[in-house]
């Protein structure tokens, strides 16, 4: 538990920090983002390939590709939250993209709490990559809720309040899963990490990889590898089997 803890509350302070960039410097923020989205990206495919889906495959057995794709489809279906039908009015239509893009965020970390309190329920190995490879998005997240929060024209006080909000429910996710984990099967745990692995897959194959690759150039695809290598290269040092 005091793991997970200590790297939700982490990852949520990187949300903050990506939050807080925006607000204080945006051209910064345009300039060098590119290369971490992508190098989050190599980290957290890497991350579902190498550790979580191996790990996973032993108690879920072939049903781990079902659990995988459930895991794919629930974060394509959280981001759906985010889209905007349009209310008749400009001014209404971006005040809605900013509460919806918060509530989307605000679930997505959540989310992320959870899986970081899964790969620690899991095995240290498992928990530590799990927990960089969530870490290493949640700056982009931050980027990101600030940023439409600003385009929706809300005020620096509420751009800071909702940016607050979504950092602390990382933390808060991995805390509801502790307290209702208690005696969880060690099926359960696989199907929770295929589950994870599937959302992994999406968030760097849908989100990151595309936003890194607006701006195509060497740099931002050594970046992908630099961050899957390094995976890797862990994955030798940390593995506790």
């Amino acid at each position: 538990m005091y793991s997970a803890a200590v790297y939700s509350l982490a990852a949520g302070a990187i949300t903050l920090a990506g939050s807080f960039l925006v607000i204080r410097n945006a051209a910064v923020v345009g300039k060098y983002t590119k290369y971490l989205l992508s190098f989050a990206a190599g980290v957290m495919l890497a991350t579902a390939f190498m550790h979580l889906l191996p790990e996973a495959s032993e108690v879920v057995g072939p049903a781990i590709f079902l659990w995988t794709l459930a895991g794919f489809a629930t974060f394509y279906v959280v981001e759906n939250f985010v889209m905007v039908h349009p209310c008749g009015d400009e001014h209404c239509e971006l005040h809605k993209l900013g509460v919806i893009s918060f509530m989307g965020l605000f679930v997505h970390s959540l989310l992320d709490g959870i899986a970081i309190a899964v790969g620690f329920a899991v095995g240290r190995g498992i928990g530590f990559f799990t927990a960089v490879s969530v870490i290493l998005h949640e700056f982009p997240e931050g980027i990101s809720i600030s940023g439409i929060l600003m385009h929706a024209g809300e005020t620096r006080k509420k751009i800071i309040i909702f940016s607050v909000a979504v950092a602390l429910a990382t933390p808060l996710g991995a805390i509801a899963f502790w307290a209702w984990s208690p005696g969880i099967s060690e099926r359960a745990l696989g199907i929770l990490l295929a589950l994870t692995s599937g959302s992994f897959i999406y968030v760097a194959a849908t989100d990151l990889i595309p936003a890194a690759h607006k701006k195509n150039n060497r740099l931002v695809t050594l970046a992908f590898f630099v961050g899957a290598a390094l995976v890797a290269v862990g994955g030798l040092l940390l593995h506790d089997h």
